[in-house]
């Protein structure tokens, strides 16, 4: 009798937890909400329409074509440019970069060029951002990357690096410039004359 009584104390208390917890269960705890520092190319294209004031199917095209090969930036800047050229020419811009989790940044850009070029031009710019570290990354200068032009229905987009960081800027403007240049951007968080 006391072997019984022991064997199923015994039970009891092996099993009491698992009982226990049979009664009583937990409620699941809720999933963290899904975080990510990137914008999505539905969430780009809307920004565009609302910034040319267009639903343009040229800059779905060209904001696709930039996706495809870079993929999704965690930055983008609206804003807008002026520049102007005879062989060496200048480019001058300000605008706002935006990130999803690091905030806001009033940005400005300068940067010569040199080539087959002559002109001037007016533009409201979006500049799509890759791999940007932290937003102070942006205050640098950026190259052209060979192979990145691309024009479609009255929209361009050319990439400019620096090291990881990729800088797309898509821009539809006003004015005649005709011909092809190298040269490169350098963002600053002041505005400059200097393009250098």
């Amino acid at each position: 009798m006391r072997a019984t009584l022991g064997a199923l104390l015994l039970c009891l208390i092996a099993f009491a937890p698992e009982c226990a917890e049979g009664q009583y269960q937990r409620p699941p705890r809720p999933a963290p909400p899904h975080r990510s520092d990137t914008f999505t190319s539905d969430q780009v294209k809307r920004q565009g329409y609302d910034y040319f004031g267009t639903a343009s199917r040229g800059l779905a095209k060209v904001v696709e074509e930039a996706f495809s090969r870079w993929g999704q930036p965690n930055g983008y800047v609206l804003g807008q440019e002026t520049g102007g050229a005879l062989i060496a020419g200048l480019r001058y811009g300000d605008g706002t970069l935006y990130t999803r989790n690091a905030g806001d940044r009033r940005v400005f850009w300068e940067g010569p060029s040199i080539g087959f070029d002559v002109g001037g031009e007016g533009a409201r710019t979006m500049m799509l951002v890759y791999n940007l570290p932290a937003t102070e990354a942006i205050y640098q200068r950026f190259a052209g990357i060979d192979g990145s032009a691309y024009v479609i229905g009255g929209f361009g987009m050319t990439a400019l690096g620096s090291g990881n960081i990729i800088v797309v800027p898509i821009r539809s403007g006003v004015g005649l410039r005709l011909g092809a240049n190298i040269g490169y951007l350098k963002f600053t968080p002041q505005a400059t004359w200097n393009p250098f």
